[in-house]
């Protein structure tokens, strides 16, 4: 199995959403069809501010109306992803892996272990310790203090074990964005960002490439 991680650097929302169901399509077909696939993708983007809505989010976490957004530059799409509201904007790593699961012998639950680990292994690059919340999805600081926080949001969609969206870091991420949302759908705790934790900012480069290789490793794939 090649995995290619591609850089996409900064990317409209809309073209990612695209490229991402185009190829996530045709890998499900190959499932279908009882076809093998050979090459997998994992996408490292960045997105101009823009607010998703997974399946099941409740619109009354977006704290303004599509007007109002439109109106500040801010586009809202309602995807297929599991979670609640995010929101994306410069600054923040968002990759999108898609994978076929059924090859690395996973299930979506090991898959979101996964995902979880590689900003975890990754955080603690920078001396930071992230962790997990038992019933919130994502990566946190603080975990069950008053000062509780969020640093990467988590968000997937699979068939036939293959999956697509994914998730997101906010490494050098404006975090006024959060401001417009109820984030990931909770009134009572905050966001991060790795530049916000460690006291200054830092190239998303070298977060993209330390992410790539956990990625690598914990999938046991080196191409």
């Amino acid at each position: 199995m090649i995995l290619e991680i591609i850089d996409e650097g900064l990317i409209e929302y809309k073209a990612m959403l695209a490229k991402q169901r185009n190829i996530f399509c045709e890998m499900v077909d190959c499932k279908k069809n009882g076809q093998l696939i050979e090459r997998e993708y994992i996408f490292m983007v960045e997105h101009n501010p823009v607010i998703t809505l997974g399946k099941h989010a409740k619109d009354s976490n977006v704290l303004f109306s599509e007007e109002e957004l439109a109106m500040r530059g801010i586009d809202l799409y309602r995807i297929e992803r599991g979670g609640d509201v995010t929101y994306h904007g410069p600054g923040q790593l968002v990759a999108y892996p898609i994978l076929d699961l059924e090859a690395h012998n996973m299930g979506i639950k090991k898959y979101v272990f996964m995902l979880e680990e590689a900003v975890l292994n990754t955080l603690a690059e920078f001396g930071i310790e992230g962790e997990r919340v038992s019933g919130a999805s994502g990566v946190w600081i603080g975990a069950g203090t008053d000062q509780e926080r969020k640093i990467c949001a988590i968000g997937v969609k699979s068939s036939r074990y293959v999956t697509m969206h994914g998730l997101a870091l906010n490494v050098n991420t404006n975090l006024e964005g959060f401001q417009l949302i109820n984030p990931c759908g909770f009134l009572d705790k905050g966001v991060t960002s790795i530049a916000k934790e460690i006291g200054k900012g830092l190239d998303i480069n070298k977060v993209k490439a330390l992410l790539g290789k956990e990625f690598r490793s914990l999938l046991g794939v080196q191409q």
